[in-house]
């Protein structure tokens, strides 16, 4: 395949300024086990919405190209890249999703075995575009694959639409859910917030045999979506805008108890103080979406009181991608996973595509590059 000198990308080189497609450098030559992919779709997330708005709490080297939800099809492989990493063998053509690079090598990675809090990670989206190995966003006609990410090969029973999602979305819900531990076929579950992270958790839960499942969110489309998913009932905080009359139907539907599983996908902080008044006496609460740098006032007695077991999930490593694309590809014909993709744009509609995410007009728009 004839390889360009540069790739169209969409670039952010001011918070909450339009992005604008630029012409990023394409390395000449590949390291070893790194991989250069021409990307064929990427989804876009609510954290690339909270990065170029500027409200991200983490660190960001401007300039940079958006996105880190993407499929990509293999163009050059480096030396030893010839399998992923899960052990399937890898060859020019073939789609693969790749995870941020962990060192392999710090207390987190080999202490821990917790390679999502790698002190050394490098992270697409966040590194300028302007040093080597310049495409690491996926807003972009190509794309490099470090050395260091975990990679996995798309199943061919997967679209390049799905498996985008899986590349950040249902990696994240995966990290989560396994870190929340058993899901028991007594215990109740309100999932807080109908976006994309939440719907998927829904069926991720529902396949767990969760006794109930009370998803909490709006506007009224998603919340048809998590119906379908698998929620038993929903409550929408259109219609129910009061907090405590959300607290008493939550009581009302557990029994007086309270549900033994709350999982927070919202990205509001009010919402945390919210399920620490739900949430059952020795109840797990799994706090997801608080990527932001909002903050929010709780009463910390109720931890106590309640013996309630708070857990942080943070992103996802490889194991969670491959995880995610089996999911996929088991239950694709029992889940309405496409409904999760309500529109598709080419790369030079990405500030359309931002802007209608940003106004929740979307659930997860696909920028259609190379597809």
């Amino acid at each position: 395949m004839n390889i360009p000198k540069y790739s169209r990308a969409a670039v952010v080189r001011e918070f909450k300024k339009p992005l604008e497609i630029e012409n990023v450098q394409i390395p000449e030559t590949i390291e070893p086990e790194a991989l250069l992919v021409k990307i064929k779709k990427s989804s876009i997330c609510g954290t690339d919405i909270h990065l170029w708005q500027g409200n991200l709490n983490l660190d960001i080297h401007l300039p940079v190209i958006l996105g880190h939800e993407m499929v990509g099809e293999i163009v050059a492989i480096g030396e030893n890249a010839d399998r992923d990493s899960v052990g399937q063998p890898l060859a020019l053509g073939d789609r693969v999703i790749w995870a941020h690079a962990d060192c392999g090598s710090c207390h987190y990675c080999t202490v821990e075995k917790m390679p999502t809090l790698c002190t050394n990670r490098r992270q697409y989206m966040y590194e300028t575009m302007e040093e080597h190995p310049y495409l690491m966003g996926g807003f972009s006609e190509y794309g490099y694959v470090l050395p260091k990410s975990g990679r996995v090969k798309v199943p061919d029973s997967v679209s390049d639409s799905l498996a985008s999602l899986c590349s950040c979305a249902f990696r994240s819900v995966m990290h989560a859910i396994r870190q929340l531990g058993e899901v028991k076929h007594t215990d109740n579950v309100v999932v807080q917030g109908t976006g994309p992270l939440g719907l998927l958790a829904i069926s991720v839960l529902k396949v767990a045999g969760a006794a109930k499942i009370i998803a909490i969110g709006a506007p009224e489309n998603r919340l048809a979506i998590a119906k379908e998913m698998g929620a038993d009932e929903i409550i929408s905080i259109d219609e129910v805008k009061d907090v405590n009359e959300r607290i008493k139907q939550v009581l009302e539907l557990t029994d007086g108890l309270g549900p033994d599983i709350v999982l927070e996908f919202s990205g509001f902080p009010g919402a945390v103080a919210e399920g620490l008044q739900f949430i059952k006496k020795n109840g797990k609460y799994l706090i997801v979406g608080q990527l932001s740098d909002g903050e929010t006032t709780i009463q910390p007695s109720l931890i106590t009181k309640k013996n309630i077991q708070i857990i942080g999930s943070y992103s996802g490593d490889i194991s969670d991608y491959h995880l995610a694309l089996k999911f996929v590809e088991m239950h694709q014909d029992r889940f309405p996973f496409h409904k999760l993709i309500t529109n598709e744009y080419s790369l030079d509609e990405i500030n359309e595509a931002l802007t209608n995410m940003k106004n929740l007009k979307e659930i997860k728009p696909i920028i259609n590059i190379g597809g």
